[in-house]
């Protein structure tokens, strides 16, 4: 175990967080409409390359969340805008005392009229013994679109890193015109390394994302996505995964055998899914 996980996980202090981000259209432009932060989340908004897309980036000044802390954030996208929601780093989740509640992350994003939203943080570390429960709902207008990926890491392996207790709730819940269209749930509880070596399950892989688009051209991204993630793209059977579509939305969902080979694989489908746009800056540092 590092020093940061020791000194994470013995910090008295639980971390707060409040964020709200609102985005309008103005002539062509996309600008900032709202910011409000409260306690150790923030926001940073770099400025876009000429023609580029504007970008929020989030920061947790704690430095890494641990049991009992809480943040939440509201992003909202006006209409006709379009931008782009990223974190500065991976966010780290680290050892909780046995007594602690999990941590509590929300993100809740509203997508109006025309509006374009693309949520791509950058991965979630998850360490042995930590506690986290999380949810990110999207409400979207009819004629909106959304793009998003959240990338979970089971401990660093270039570190020896192991992953063997974890409580875990991840949701990623989608409303469309005001219909649900995705309730996509993982738990994980206790003792999860034997589990994680089911060829049913994790098959060994220790690091999993899901990438999601909802717009009215989905399904055409099917056969792309399978191509492009299929066994040519990562050696020694690194990588696994599915992608399917419905109702608007496709959903590809990727297994790897640690975090630098699930980067690469998501990097390749957001590819696919922005048209060869470049990725936010702090992807590339």
């Amino acid at each position: 175990m590092d020093s940061a996980q020791l000194t994470y996980s013995a910090r008295a202090q639980r971390a707060y967080g409040r964020l709200r981000v609102a985005f309008n259209r103005r002539g062509t432009d996309t600008v900032l409409a709202v910011l409000r932060q409260e306690g150790c989340f923030k926001a940073r908004h770099p400025r876009p390359e000429p023609g580029g897309i504007p970008e929020t980036v989030l920061l947790n000044t704690s430095g890494g969340i641990t049991g009992g802390d809480d943040l939440a954030a509201v992003i909202e996208a006006g209409p006709g805008s379009h931008f782009v929601t990223t974190t500065q780093a991976a966010e780290r989740y680290y050892r909780a005392s046995p007594a602690s509640p999990p941590a509590t992350i929300r993100s809740n994003l509203t997508i109006a009229e025309g509006a374009l939203l693309e949520w791509l943080p950058q991965e979630t570390i998850l360490f042995d013994r930590c506690k986290l429960d999380r949810t990110l709902t999207v409400d979207m207008a009819a004629d909106a679109r959304f793009l998003g990926v959240e990338s979970l890491i089971f401990g660093r392996q270039a570190m020896g890193e192991t992953v063997q207790d974890i409580s875990l709730r991840d949701r990623i819940v989608i409303r469309h015109g005001g219909k649900l269209i995705l309730h996509d749930a993982t738990r994980l509880d206790g003792e999860v390394a034997t589990l994680m070596g089911r060829a049913s399950t994790f098959a060994d892989a220790r690091a999993m994302a899901t990438i999601v688009a909802v717009r009215p051209d989905a399904g055409d991204f099917v056969e792309p996505l399978r191509a492009a993630l299929g066994p040519g793209l990562l050696p020694d059977h690194s990588l696994e995964a599915g992608v399917s579509a419905w109702n608007g939305l496709v959903l590809a969902r990727l297994l790897a055998t640690d975090g630098a080979n699930l980067r690469r694989a998501v990097m390749t489908g957001l590819d696919i899914l922005r048209g060869g746009a470049a990725l936010p800056r702090v992807w590339q540092l």
